[in-house]
């Protein structure tokens, strides 16, 4: 039987590594009613600050 071969893992770059991690973080729904929610909690907020 034959061994799978290991590859060597190279370091990553420490400078890229910062923006890679701002790009994390929690998603919004895309769907039509998640839209439409934002949309009024965002009127709502609005109607608040008036």
């Amino acid at each position: 039987m034959k061994r799978a071969r290991q590859r060597h893992l190279k370091p990553r770059n420490p400078v890229a590594i910062a923006p890679l991690l701002k790009k994390g973080g929690a998603h919004q729904r895309k769907d039509k009613r998640a839209s439409r929610a934002r949309q009024k909690s965002a009127l709502r907020r609005h109607d608040t600050e008036a």
